[in-house]
């Protein structure tokens, strides 16, 4: 086979065991999910997968930075979007996480949380991994919180790295109540709370549209 030709086909393959991979271990848990499985999903031979991922766990790795990849694109377009008033920016992220709660992804959770719960007692690649992406997601939340300070929607004086901190986990605990539960709930009562609360105890003028 041609050396270009045969390149294109590992990509191929190293592409479906990367898109087929992340959907089976969302559903089924890093633990859950076997290097058998993910071959089977992604339709390629047995060997595929050693070719191109030295271990599970940095299979583990690539799969997690391909969920940040459209992570970011949310953030992108609205936590960092500065065309939009910061706190409208705040609630459509949110809002998006509402939106994309359907039955399977319920079911699913983040996983970005489900990787935590999984993997930080013995994968310390993963563990620290995790940890950078917890700190961006962090960033993102206090970005659009400083432009909301600069705006006026929220006091000089407001505990933006707190309160972004306070959002990180407070939304991955929600996504784990939801996956218990087997409902958005959670998720909505936590964009809720933030709002008519948090938010709007720092700003008592918080336009009604943002809560």
């Amino acid at each position: 086979m041609d050396g270009h030709l045969e390149g294109m086909t590992k990509l191929s393959n190293r592409d479906r065991l990367l898109t087929e991979g992340l959907r089976v271990v969302h559903a089924h848990g890093y633990a859950g999910a076997s290097v058998r499985d993910i071959v089977h999903a992604a339709g390629v031979p047995q060997g595929s997968f050693t070719n191109h991922f030295a271990s599970k766990e940095a299979f583990g790795l690539e799969i997690l930075d391909i969920y940040l990849a459209h992570g970011r694109e949310a953030m992108a377009a609205t936590l960092r979007n500065d065309a939009l008033p910061p706190l409208q920016r705040l609630a459509g992220y949110l809002d998006g996480h509402t939106a994309r709660q359907c039955d399977e992804s319920v079911r699913n959770g983040c996983l970005f949380g489900n990787f935590s719960a999984e993997t930080s007692d013995h994968c310390e690649s993963i563990r620290l991994r995790l940890v950078e992406i917890f700190a961006e997601l962090q960033e993102a939340f206090a970005y659009c919180l400083r432009a909301a300070v600069t705006a006026g929607e929220l006091p000089a004086d407001f505990a933006v790295d707190a309160v972004a901190g306070f959002i990180v986990s407070s939304l991955q605990g929600a996504h784990l109540l939801a996956k218990a539960e087997r409902s958005p709930v959670p998720i909505d009562r936590f964009r809720q709370v933030l709002f008519s609360q948090v938010l709007r105890q720092a700003s008592p003028d918080l336009p009604v549209a943002a809560r």
